[in-house]
């Protein structure tokens, strides 16, 4: 990522307009199809539905800025000032597009609420990360014990959801809290693509016996750097050299024929990355 596109990602009109799309997605989902169809998502704003059915009290965007509000106090003692500041204007956008949607998607199916509700909030959740905030509610409460404790994020959505779920299993029918599990399931699929979309990379491994002359050729037309690994064959025991290097989706097909041109022979493994964080692609995000 180079500087330019470095200090635009950082600067305070871009992130406000993810955390805008995204608020919006969310709210869409929550709002105009979970909503009229009983369903429940995950994290907190799962809570608040179920808060909201339950005691026919204030409305589902006041009562998911009431909850978000104890765990925006953790992050800015527990995380960094930005990072609240950020959340906190996505938590409010939330509760504000809630206020202002007053209709519902023409989504009649249990099954396809389910799914439309997943689909919009996944985005919507995975938008919102793409800033230096967040949408809120787990979120924060995910970076906090990952930062403190190292757990994954995906380990405490599931174990938060488990108990959520276990406790929606006793007070709604079980059709609608199934549904509600595909829903979740949908929204984590969603939300991983939408973070990963702009930063999935390839990882090559090259096992030649012309790998110094493939890696050169990388450096000098891919302009990819390259790391070359000491291997030794299973079956020959012949020391060989491994060509590792990372190169992005679109010079895959650039890189075989290559690779194929100087060594018909080679054998060449192509694995797919979530994130690349260094020189030439994405930078650490610092909250």
């Amino acid at each position: 990522m180079n500087a330019k596109l470095r200090l635009f990602t950082y600067s305070i009109p871009w992130n406000l307009a993810l955390l805008t799309v995204g608020s919006f997605l969310v709210a869409l989902s929550i709002k105009a199809v979970a909503v009229p169809h009983g369903l429940v998502s995950g994290g907190v704003s799962g809570i608040g539905l179920l808060l909201y059915y339950f005691t026919h009290t204030l409305t589902p965007g006041l009562w998911l800025l009431i909850l978000n509000i104890p765990i925006a106090i953790c992050g800015w003692i527990m995380v960094s000032r930005r990072f609240v500041l950020y959340t906190a204007y996505g938590m409010l956008a939330i509760t504000l597009w809630m206020e202002l949607i007053s209709f519902t998607l023409p989504v009649h199916d249990q099954l396809l609420a389910a799914i439309a509700t997943g689909t919009l909030l996944g985005a919507g959740a995975g938008i919102s990360m793409r800033s230096l905030g967040s949408s809120g509610g787990l979120d924060i409460i995910g970076i906090i014990l990952h930062q403190r404790y190292g757990f994954r994020i995906g380990q405490i959505s599931f174990l938060f959801n488990a108990v959520l779920f276990t406790i929606s299993f006793a007070l709604m029918e079980s059709d609608l809290v199934l549904y509600s599990l595909i829903l979740v399931f949908v929204t984590g699929q969603i939300m991983d693509y939408v973070l990963s979309m702009f930063n999935q990379r390839k990882l090559v491994f090259i096992i030649s016996d012309h790998a110094q002359a493939i890696a050169d050729a990388i450096l000098k037309e891919a302009n990819r750097g390259v790391t070359l690994l000491e291997g030794r064959g299973g079956y020959t025991g012949l020391p060989k050299q491994v060509v590792m290097t990372v190169v992005h989706n679109v010079q895959q097909k650039k890189l075989e024929e290559m690779i194929f041109t100087l060594d018909p022979d080679a054998f060449v493994i192509f694995e797919n990355t979530f994130n690349v964080i260094g020189k030439g692609f994405s930078r650490r995000k610092v909250y």
